[in-house]
């Protein structure tokens, strides 16, 4: 449900906003020991308690209340809930996931009695009900020798974050902070909860968001870049989005201010207090002084909407930063550029201007006898192969297909992405989740932590099925693939593509609220040349219907199956590589977006035998009545020819430049190594050999290829 305009976001405007610091610095000061813990209630409670500081919301109320009323009194507008272990998750090593509810409720109560002192018409102060990561972690394997184990199901995530999430809004949270992410799929799960719970209650509440950079890779603990996290989790909405933990304020900037650039919303940094010193009073080395100055230069760079601190601080060092961001304007929020923003490890974004997109086909059951044997015989490790050569290839999204009667379609997507999860070459890249059925869909979508993209939904089935799926699609975080098909079937013309295509867009952006930049379509790409009159227009249809869409639907895409094309030549793969190509020409000049294809097997269109050309283009553009007979004809030729299997070595005659503009062109890396350094001996520094030779061979690849 859309969330409603809330009073935070007016002082968001006006001035950065301060939240508190650490809660664990803070009980450690107090000294409590294992009866303060246990407390009466839990007195006879049969394992250790001391540790579980967030039991300490029912046995120590006192104690988190003076340590909230310390932050509000050092300036800070935000107290966060002591609740960031109160899931039935990490709350099981205590034995304790029954009070998972209970405890949020309570931690919730205390910030709330705590701001409420504070509080005054002129100054508010707000309650974060905070989601902590849990000690779980859904993307990763706990058994090195089992890749794609997990010990954790989104489902539970959901679960137990769902039942923290009442307690936090039945105890008065003004705001719900899911934060230290380490892991974007458990942050997902957590999102899922949240918004699970206000459709339940017809109520929202904002939503901050904190991801966790674990060291100087600048990566999350399970590999995702700054841009990526965000890609993955705006779907959210959020009122913020930030950094928090791991890193202090020195090492942390550069995050910060990438996520300032990529963010579309509010943006949040809580940092520790440097970095850990177990010499140091509160195990970390920073002081009040240095990180406030740190901090001050953040704010005066324009990146702060919200600041505050973690592990190590106190209201010493919120007192500090509070006083150098007071007279500090707040970053404004950047117009962001309507694109397809996607991820993997790495983020991918479509927009207007980019390039065409290959959409590895090889990871289909249903579309590769190679890869459909490896799935059956359980031989992942060459599947995964397969994914991998595909990224190799050029393939900017890989698209996963499980549909086969023999297989438990849900069990092989989820193992297949689990362990594309542990194999950063694969998973640097979005994937796109292919099905015709729903549940496998759905249970791909709950195992990857980027965002990806649902392959398909339609109007098939009416629209309360389309309602209902392209509703979860959003709440997954997913971009989608439509078909142009509906009740009365697949649309094969244009005037049926166009209809049914603005009819889905009508609903889902009107309806359902999805952004127009995640919508995809696919007006069905039909084999040509079949020798059925009917279907000589396919492709026409297909072009002048891309162009339609892109003109028409504001910032939705165009995508394909680019393989049906040329169906009717299965078996003579010279063809049916010319009939790619020369469709593709076209349909990216009409505006196709991106396309499912092999993408090591995609021609260049200048370079085919003209005669080849010609006789495809008649085809294609079904410019005579009998051009499938003819191009049937010459394929009995072009196929007894094959393709030239002695490597011809005239290109290396050549100048450099030639060289390398060859090379880049066709991916050869062959010679590679000698031709740049051949370049570098030519240039009076290296970086002209990357300015010059290898820039212009690159702008010939963009020409070509879109």
């Amino acid at each position: 449900m859309p969330r409603q305009p809330h009073p935070i976001e007016q002082l968001l405007q006006q001035r950065i906003l301060i939240l508190d610091g650490a809660m664990g610095t803070m009980i450690q000061r107090y000294k409590l020991g294992e009866a303060d813990y246990r407390g009466t209630r839990f007195a006879d409670w049969p394992r250790d308690l001391k540790g579980n500081n967030d039991l300490l919301v029912i046995t120590k109320p006192e104690v988190i209340k003076a340590i909230h009323c310390e932050y509000l009194t050092a300036g800070a507008d935000i107290i966060e809930t002591n609740t960031f272990g109160a899931n039935a998750t990490t709350l099981n090593a205590y034995g304790m996931a029954e009070f998972n509810y209970e405890l949020n409720v309570a931690g919730a109560r205390v910030a709330r009695e705590a701001c409420d002192q504070f509080a005054t018409a002129d100054r508010p102060r707000f309650v974060a009900g905070v989601l902590g990561p849990t000690d779980k972690t859904a993307t990763i394997s706990p058994d090195v020798n089992d890749p794609a184990a997990r010990n954790i199901s989104f489902d539970k995530l959901v679960a137990d974050y769902a039942e923290a999430t009442r307690g936090l809004m039945d105890g008065g949270a003004d705001l719900i902070l899911i934060e230290t992410i380490f892991d974007t799929l458990n942050a997902k799960a957590a999102i899922f909860a949240v918004k699970l719970v206000f459709e339940e209650r017809g109520t929202s509440l904002p939503i901050m968001i904190s991801g966790t950079i674990t060291d100087a890779s600048g990566r999350t603990l399970t590999g995702q870049v700054t841009e990526a996290f965000y890609n993955s989790l705006a779907h959210a909405n959020p009122i913020s989005i930030g950094l928090n933990c791991a890193l202090g304020a020195a090492e942390l900037r550069q995050y910060v201010e990438e996520m300032s650039r990529v963010a579309n919303c509010y943006v949040s940094a809580h940092p520790n207090a440097g970095l850990p010193n177990p010499l140091a009073e509160t195990g970390y080395d920073d002081t009040p002084e240095n990180m406030s100055g740190h901090i001050k230069e953040w704010a005066q760079s324009g990146l702060l909407n919200i600041v505050g601190g973690c592990c190590g601080t106190s209201p010493a060092f919120i007192k500090a930063i509070a006083n150098v961001v007071k007279d500090v304007p707040p970053r404004k929020i950047r117009d962001i550029a309507h694109e397809c923003r996607l991820s993997g490890l790495e983020p991918f974004n479509i927009g207007d201007d980019s390039l065409f997109v290959n959409v590895g086909e090889r990871c289909n059951v249903t579309g590769s006898a190679r890869f459909k044997r490896l799935i059956l015989e359980a031989q992942y490790d060459e599947a995964l192969e397969v994914a991998k050569q595909q990224v190799e290839t050029g393939a900017q999204v890989i698209d996963i297909n499980m549909d086969e009667a023999m297989l438990d379609g849900e069990a092989a997507m989820v193992k297949f992405l689990n362990l594309i999860a542990s194999e950063p070459d694969i998973s640097k890249v979005p994937l796109m989740i292919d099905s015709s059925k729903w549940s496998i869909i759905e249970a791909g979508l709950k195992c990857v932590q980027g965002k990806s993209i649902v392959n398909s939904i339609s109007l098939k089935e009416g629209e309360e099925k389309f309602l209902q799926q392209a509703r979860l699609v959003r709440q997954y975080g997913a971009a989608a693939v439509v078909m142009a098909f509906d009740e009365q079937g697949q649309a094969d013309t244009y005037q049926r593509k166009t209809d049914i295509c603005q009819r889905c867009y009508d609903i889902l952006v009107n309806q359902v609220g999805f952004p127009p930049e995640d919508i995809i379509f696919d007006p069905n790409i039909f084999a040509i040349a079949t020798g059925i009159e009917e279907h000589n227009n396919y492709a026409v249809d297909f072009i002048n219907a891309t162009a339609w869409i892109r003109k028409n639907l504001p910032y939705a895409k165009v995508s394909g199956g680019v393989s049906n094309v040329s169906f009717s030549f299965r078996g003579n793969e010279p063809v049916r590589e010319a009939i790619h190509t020369v469709f593709l020409y076209h349909a990216i000049k009409a505006g196709m977006n991106m396309g499912i294809v092999n993408a090591g097997q995609l021609g260049v269109y200048e370079e085919i035998p003209k005669d080849l050309r010609d006789a495809v283009e008649d085809v294609v553009l079904n410019r005579h009545p009998d051009a499938g007979e003819k191009l049937v004809k010459m394929a009995e030729s072009v196929k007894s020819g094959g393709k030239e299997q002695v490597e011809d070595l005239e290109w290396r005659k050549g100048t450099v430049q030639e060289r390398l503009t060859h090379a880049l062109v066709r991916g050869i890396t062959t010679y590679i190594v000698e031709d740049t350094e051949e370049a570098r001996l030519q240039a009076r520094f290296p970086v002209e050999v990357i300015e010059g030779p290898l820039m212009t061979g690159m702008n010939v690849v963009g020409d070509l290829f879109g």
